[in-house]
């Protein structure tokens, strides 16, 4: 059952984001990435007071995805990566992106925080970053 609403639109909107951000990274990265993007959604909190639908989050702005500026985000979705997509609508939460709000590459180790807002881990290239219980409780 989805956690989100979502159209095939957005399934596939997520599912481009998704490998445009974290192809590199194979299905966990990208799984991971989705997982930030339905919190996003989920969140009404903090910069996702007003976002509400998956095509709101993946072009916010500001704070929106670098990947939305670049011409392979703009290629059709695959649909191993719209299987992966629906995976985190329906729900599905990995390490340790599963409360995070954020997540970056930085050119070394990751930060203890970042906006302050805690490191939960690190996969692979990226950090991931989430909110306090008291911030976000949706999470």
């Amino acid at each position: 059952m989805a956690v989100v609403k979502s159209t095939t639109k957005q399934l596939e909107l997520l599912a481009r984001l998704m490998r445009s951000e974290a192809e590199s990274e194979g299905e966990l990265g990208m799984l991971m990435v989705g997982n930030v993007g339905v919190n996003r959604v989920r969140a009404a909190c903090l910069d996702f007071k007003d976002i509400r639908t998956l095509e709101e989050m993946v072009f916010q702005s500001p704070g929106g995805f670098e990947a939305t500026q670049k011409s392979y985000f703009y290629q059709r979705a695959r649909e191993q990566d719209k299987r992966l997509a629906q995976r985190t609508i329906n729900g599905e939460r990995f390490h340790p992106a599963t409360r995070s709000l954020w997540f970056f590459e930085p050119p070394g180790e990751c930060p203890a925080q970042w906006y302050n807002q805690w490191n939960t881990g690190r996969f692979k290239a990226h950090c991931f970053y989430s909110p306090s219980t008291a911030d976000c409780p949706e999470l």
